[in-house]
C-alpha cells in the first residue's frame, strides 16, 4: 500500500528546519564554550589573586615577629659582655655611623626610615645576633639576613637582599596613586605614599648616650608595618588591577634598657 502525500510529509525535517536547527546549536555551543573559557580564565586570575595576597599576608608575619623579638639579648644580660655579635645594642640598627654616632628616625637616618629598616636580634635562638633588613626597592620588598658585624650594617646588609615580597605599591608615583585612588579612594590618604614602618618609641631615660633621644632608634618599641600589594593581572570581569591593604604591628618584648 502506498503512503499517502499527507503521510509523505511527514516523515522527516525540512532542509530549513535542519538549517535552523544547526543554527541554534551553534549558538548555544559558542555561548556555552565562551561560559566555560571565561570562567576558567576568572578562577585562574582568582587563584592568582589568592596566592598573592597570601604570600604578601605571610611576609607581614613574619616581618612583625621580628620586630617584635628584635632587641634581644641586650648587653644588661650579661655578666661578662661577649663580642659585638654576641649581644644586642640597639633593637633597631641605624646608618651612618652605627653604633658611634646616634641618628634621628626621619632626620638624620638613612635607615630606619618609611621603606627601610634593620632589626637586631638572636631571632632563632643561637647565640648569633643577627641583621635582618627589609628595604623596599620599586615594588619590591627585599630581605637580607647577616650576622651582625663590628660597624655599620648599611653595606653587610645590601649585600644580602633578596627579593621578598613582589608588587608592593606603597611608594607609588603620584600617577599611579591617582590611577588607583578611582577604583580605591580610601588608599594613599592625601594622594601620599603609605610607609610601610611606622615607628612608636618610648620616652627616653634623659641618660647619655643612644637612649637619650626620642626619635633614637634605640627607642624604638613599636613597629607598624602596612603593605600595600597589588595584584600581577587584571580582574577578568572589568580589566582592572586589584589591590589590597595589610596591617600588622610588632611590639619590642625585650627592651634593651
Amino acid at each position: 500500500m502506498k503512503p499517502t502525500a499527507k503521510q509523505m510529509k511527514q516523515t522527516g525535517f525540512t532542509l530549513i528546519e535542519m538549517m535552523v536547527s544547526v543554527a541554534i546549536f551553534v549558538i548555544l555551543s559558542g555561548a556555552m564554550f565562551g561560559l566555560l573559557d571565561l570562567s576558567q580564565k576568572r578562577n585562574q586570575t582568582e587563584a592568582q589573586l589568592l596566592d598573592t595576597f597570601q604570600e604578601a599576608r605571610l611576609g607581614l608575619d613574619q616581618i612583625v615577629r621580628e620586630a617584635s623579638d628584635s632587641g634581644f639579648p641586650p648587653a644588661n644580660h650579661f655578666t661578662v659582655l661577649p663580642a659585638v655579635g654576641g649581644y644586642v645594642q640597639s633593637p633597631v640598627a641605624w646608618s651612618p655611623n652605627y653604633p658611634l654616632v646616634v641618628c634621628a628616625v626621619g632626620a638624620t637616618c638613612t635607615t630606619p626610615g618609611p621603606f627601610d629598616v634593620i632589626f637586631e636580634e638572636d631571632y632563632d635562638g643561637t647565640g648569633v645576633v643577627r641583621w635582618v633588613r627589609y628595604q623596599l626597592q620599586g615594588t619590591t620588598l627585599m630581605r637580607g639576613v647577616t650576622p651582625k658585624v663590628a660597624g655599620d650594617p648599611n653595606v653587610p646588609t645590601l649585600a644580602v637582599l633578596a627579593p621578598y615580597i613582589l608588587n608592593v605599591m606603597n611608594n607609588a608615583t603620584a600617577a599611579q596613586i591617582a590611577r588607583i585612588k578611582v577604583n580605591y579612594p580610601g588608599m594613599f590618604p592625601g594622594g601620599n605614599a603609605v610607609p610601610i614602618f611606622n615607628y612608636a618609641y618610648d620616652a627616653p631615660l634623659g641618660a647619655a648616650g643612644c637612649i637619650s633621644t626620642l626619635f633614637s632608634p634605640c627607642n624604638i618599641r613599636d613597629v607598624g608595618v602596612t603593605l600595600i600589594v597589588q595584584s600581577p593581572q587584571r580582574d577578568t570581569t572589568n580589566q582592572q588591577l586589584r589591590l589590597v591593604e595589610l596591617n600588622g604591628r610588632g611590639r619590642r618584648s625585650n627592651p634593651n634598657k
